[in-house]
């Protein structure tokens, strides 16, 4: 089978150290990202050309919207919740565009922390996050110097309470659903590749693991990823400036191409859910590199020819 080549535009020159997250909020027409060693949370409004952005004051590593309106967020050394009259006062969907080449002052997002879930904040931090079907949230942590399996994923259920779903992680990243709900990819981006778990549903507990698709071979490390309607991955490639689409057994059937070296998730969004959009990072990089990509961190964009599907949405 032929490989299908996209390639991405800018959406928003965002030069973001660490750009990451991005989720679709259909009810604002907007879509959510962080920007994780800035400590901030971006609303980016297509239509408007728009970027708000709200610091949390600590890492942030992704945002899961709230069933009730508000974000779930996975921090540095633990998750918390913002209610949505928190989230509009921080990153008000209005908002008005900036002067030709400005950007939105910030502001603070107001959150409460969830307790009861402690981690070795000096080890890990919580990176990857979204939530699931069934309305739980599943965020994972990674070493900080990405060497060492010391992190894990984490499953917060409606009721505030978390449990263990993975140990063993050593940058703990991408993650999404099959539509019948009993299967969940996942990316350890040290592990190289994508891999399979059967699930239960109805506790979300995990079982069954196996590889799914490689990424080393083809240059880059695995980092974020989104499922379309057709059930192929979307898998970001750190390292090798490409968003690859896997069939659901493997197989390379298209690679985008995008203007920035690390690559570091994509999501759908858009009327019609129709739209990618692509996070990058500018961190790590000398002024050389960044010299050489100078598009490096911006927010990218593209229609590839396929939807995506409906968010889900933490019940919490």
């Amino acid at each position: 089978m032929s490989v299908t080549r996209y390639r991405a535009e800018v959406a928003l020159p965002a030069r973001a150290e660490l750009g990451e997250g991005p989720t679709w909020d259909s009810g604002t027409r907007s879509l959510l990202w962080v920007d994780i060693v800035a400590g901030k949370v971006h609303r980016f409004r297509p239509d408007l050309g728009t970027d708000a952005a709200a610091e949390t004051g600590t890492s942030v590593g992704s945002v899961g919207l709230r069933a009730g309106g508000g974000l779930v967020l996975s921090l540095a050394d633990g998750l918390a919740l913002a209610s949505a009259g928190q989230v509009h006062a921080a990153l008000p969907t209005d908002a008005r565009p900036p002067a030709p080449g400005g950007r939105h002052a910030g502001t603070v997002l107001g959150y409460e922390r969830i307790p009861g879930l402690e981690i070795e904040g000096e080890k890990v931090r919580f990176n990857e996050g979204k939530a699931d079907p069934e309305g739980r949230f599943l965020a994972g942590t990674m070493h900080w110097e990405e060497r060492e399996p010391i992190g894990s994923l984490y499953q917060l259920g409606p009721d505030g309470q978390a449990s263990t779903l993975l140990d063993g992680i050593t940058v703990a990243n991408g993650l999404d659903f099959t539509d019948d709900r009993r299967t969940m990819y996942y990316i350890d981006s040290a592990a190289g590749g994508v891999d399979a778990f059967d699930r239960d549903p109805e506790t979300g507990r995990l079982s069954g693991r196996r590889r799914v698709a490689g990424v080393r071979a083809g240059g880059g490390t695995p980092d974020g990823m989104t499922l379309d309607a057709d059930g192929c991955l979307w898998v970001a490639v750190w390292g090798g400036g490409e968003v690859r689409r896997f069939s659901p057994d493997g197989r390379l059937i298209g690679v985008v191409e995008v203007p920035a070296r690390q690559v570091t998730s994509a999501a759908f969004g858009g009327e019609r859910l129709d739209e990618l959009f692509i996070t990058t990072a500018r961190i790590g990089q000398s002024q050389r590199e960044l010299a050489a990509q100078p598009r490096a961190g911006d927010l990218f964009w593209l229609r590839p020819g396929v939807a995506g599907r409906p968010w889900p949405r933490f019940a919490g």
